[in-house]
């Protein structure tokens, strides 16, 4: 969970998570999006990487970069659900086997 939140503390990530709810991206794409080097993207990149926020897949020789949505929905979740009744009724229900 710290990984999730460090990689979420950083403007740049999080405009990175923008621009890939749009689809799949490569590096050099995303770079035209932002007044940095590449070498930086590409740092904010494993950054997110290693969070498990986003995934990537070779393509020839691209590689893709796109939202783990799964395991950001289930991060983001994971972290709320003591902050939220009817999330803790879910997440109690989950453990008891319910639906």
């Amino acid at each position: 969970m710290n990984d999730v939140f460090k990689a979420l503390s950083s403007e740049p990530r999080r405009r990175i998570l923008n621009h890939l709810a749009g689809g799949p991206m490569t590096v050099g794409e995303i770079t035209e999006k932002f007044d940095m080097e590449m070498s930086s993207i590409s740092k904010h990149l494993s950054i997110l990487k290693s969070a498990d926020l986003v995934r990537e897949q070779k393509r020839g020789q691209h590689v893709l970069y796109s939202i783990a949505s799964d395991n950001l929905a289930n991060s983001i979740y994971s972290f709320l659900t003591p902050f939220c009744p009817s999330a803790r009724k879910i997440a109690k229900d989950r453990k008891l086997g319910g639906s």
